[in-house]
């Protein structure tokens, strides 16, 4: 029996097409791991082999063999892959995006009746042995699905899918069981390490979906007897006080800034999974959301004057190693379709750099960066801006703001003369442009953040503890 490791501890938004303005649909999270520990971003080729392959997992010798076609997909992989690929995110050929994985936790009930395999399917694995071979949202949740029931999962797992026209939320959890739930499209959720999905229809299949054997398993150990209530995050959830501490806040804090909530409390354990937000939302919600701290409460850990500053954890973190924010547009050609906004480093201090999957390469500064500091990284010119501002975050606050404005700015109006132009071409010419510009905007990041970097340290100069002001009568 396998007890669960601490692989992330991430926070997760989904959005529903109806709800975004531009009618796009949404998965996004901040993959939350350690303070100094670079990705990559990569995009894999289609590729059809003479043979079946077979995936090895360098982390549990998880095994399983892959279909002889891989579809074309983008990922952010680890510096390493000593400890596993975690390529973590990306969108494929055919406009699927997924998101893998939000950590979370069963309760010792369902584990001791259907414990985690040990070398069963974990999130290091999960994006490399399923983006690639699906061609929808629903047929990710039921690729994975069966890999977990055939095979087993070594940790409790939610996992994000989505194309262009529906989002799902999926969650193992135990050992070979999981319930996946269509986020209704004019609905987001939020999630925060916990298992999320509350009441399953088990008579729906067009929003809900689930483990062959999950009612009998449930009914057999006495889980649960009343499957029209039947509760998935009260059955196989935990409900303890560092949830209320750890997660449920970040998901409070969410819902408070998306549908304007200012009576709920943020360590409750009844907040529910599935909101309508007050307004349509735009990308720099769902952005702002992720490089969240609880602004504008008691909670904010850069409030230094405020008892509540560390009481619960926040959104954005200094152990975020990315975020991501995977947007689907809708009435778009397929290679056009999708854009990978990728934030390096902590989301707070960070901006996110959009990036077109089907083009053929990336920056070669997203291809490089160990765990020493390298300033040919993108990882590392990001997370060297945000130690900077760090070290002086009243005087250097406003710069990096200014900075995040400026490159937004920018960016949002280089998306709009990419789409422009890129809707005038085809096959191998879409490519290549796709490829030359997505490049573009990351080298746009990267001069801004590096002009950033240079007052950073220049005006770090006047701030030295060995400073001494001379009286003007000497």
């Amino acid at each position: 029996m396998k007890i669960q490791k601490k692989l992330s501890a991430c926070t997760s938004i989904l959005v529903g097409k109806k709800a975004m303005a531009d009618n796009s649909t949404i998965i996004a999270r901040n993959e939350d791991a350690k303070t100094a520990w670079p990705k990559h971003l990569t995009v894999h080729e289609h590729k059809e082999f003479e043979e079946e392959q077979v995936f090895v997992s360098n982390d549990n010798k998880f095994t399983i063999p892959l279909p002889k076609v891989r579809f074309r997909y983008s990922a952010t992989p680890e510096w390493t892959d000593k400890f596993g690929l975690f390529e973590e995110d990306g969108i494929n050929e055919y406009g699927v995006a997924m998101s893998a994985t939000e950590s979370a936790y069963s309760n010792p009930r369902v584990l001791g009746a259907d414990p985690l395999v040990e070398n069963g399917i974990s999130e290091e694995a999960m994006v490399t042995v399923v983006l690639p071979y699906i061609k929808s949202a629903r047929e990710g949740v039921a690729r994975l699905g069966s890999i977990i029931e055939k095979y087993g999962t070594s940790e409790t797992n939610g996992v994000l899918f989505s194309d262009e026209d529906e989002v799902w939320y999926f969650e193992s959890g135990s050992g070979h069981h999981w319930v996946a739930q269509r986020i209704p499209d004019d609905c987001y959720a939020v999630v925060a390490n916990q298992l999320a999905i509350q009441k399953v229809d088990l008579d729906d299949p067009d929003n809900f979906m689930y483990s062959k054997g999950i009612v009998q398993f449930v009914y057999q150990n006495h889980f649960e007897v009343d499957f029209d209530n039947f509760n998935f995050r009260n059955v196989f959830g935990t409900h303890e006080y560092s949830d209320e501490i750890y997660s449920t806040p970040r998901v409070w804090y969410g819902q408070k800034y998306l549908s304007g909530d200012n009576d709920q409390d943020p360590m409750s354990e009844e907040l529910p999974f599935i909101r309508k937000a007050n307004r349509l939302l735009h990308l720099d919600d769902i952005a702002y959301v992720l490089g969240s701290h609880y602004q504008n409460t008691p909670y904010d850990p850069l409030n230094n004057d405020n008892a509540d500053g560390h009481k619960f954890r926040p959104i954005s973190l200094a152990a975020t190693q990315e975020s991501h924010i995977l947007q689907i547009r809708s009435g778009m050609p397929v290679d056009v379709r999708g854009i990978q906004w990728l934030a390096m480093g902590v989301t707070a201090q960070s901006s996110y750099i959009p990036f077109y999957p089907a083009a053929t390469d990336v920056h070669p500064a997203y291809k490089v960066g160990g765990e020493t500091y390298d300033d040919k990284s993108a990882y590392w010119v990001y997370k060297l801006a945000g130690v900077l501002v760090d070290a002086h975050y009243k005087e250097f606050g406003k710069i990096l703001k200014d900075t995040q404005k400026e490159v937004a700015i920018l960016l949002n109006n280089k998306v709009h003369e990419i789409d422009a132009k890129a809707l005038t071409l085809s096959g191998q010419e879409l490519r290549d442009y796709l490829t030359t510009e997505s490049i573009a905007c990351q080298q746009i990041g990267l001069d801004k953040y590096n002009e950033l970097i240079a007052k950073l340290i220049t005006a770090s100069t006047a701030l030295s503890p060995l400073s001494f002001k001379v009286d003007v009568n000497l």
